[in-house]
């Protein structure tokens, strides 16, 4: 396995096993990579919105790979519910293990897979604090074709305010 350090120095090796070494506990969150990441976040989450309450979802495509992700979703899950999203489903120690298959499939295929995602626990209602789980990209994907295809999220068309 080629990791690409044939191209560091001495010294830059020597800071890097520093690094890895160091207690993790002294690591802190840099803020504004998580306000880069909240700001992006919120901004996919406001935009998928506002296109499935303009649009009839059914026929809408998220990826170039949407039957394939479709198909693999609904034979790994056919038990989830999508209408109204259980967080044990997506975040239990036994149902962890079967996601992690699962995206790890589209790792090459899809880009930013495992990227945090915001996605409505109540397909018919808007993102809100009480209506919003973090997932991984593929998550979202597989459970937002799902929803629209099976017509989950059509009411958020048919409720939407008079364009």
């Amino acid at each position: 396995m080629d990791f690409g350090l044939d191209s560091l120095g001495l010294q830059e090796m020597r800071s890097g096993v520093q690094a890895l070494d160091a207690d993790p506990s002294k690591y802190v969150n840099n803020a504004n990579l998580e306000m880069q990441w909240a700001t992006k976040a919120y901004h996919h989450a406001d935009t998928y919105f506002k296109l499935i309450s303009t649009i009839d979802s059914r026929g809408l495509k998220l990826t170039r790979l949407d039957d394939e992700i479709y198909t693999k979703f609904k034979e790994q899950f056919p038990e989830l519910k999508l209408d109204i999203l259980i967080e044990e489903q997506l975040k239990s120690e036994e149902n962890k293990s079967r996601w992690r298959t699962f995206c790890n499939e589209f790792e090459k295929s899809v880009d930013d897979f495992n990227f945090g995602t915001l996605i409505r626990m109540d397909a018919k209602k808007d993102y809100s604090e009480e209506n919003t789980i973090l997932v991984t990209r593929i998550q979202f994907y597989a459970i937002e074709i799902a929803r629209n295809r099976e017509g989950y999220n059509l009411p958020c068309y048919q409720n939407a305010p008079q364009r």
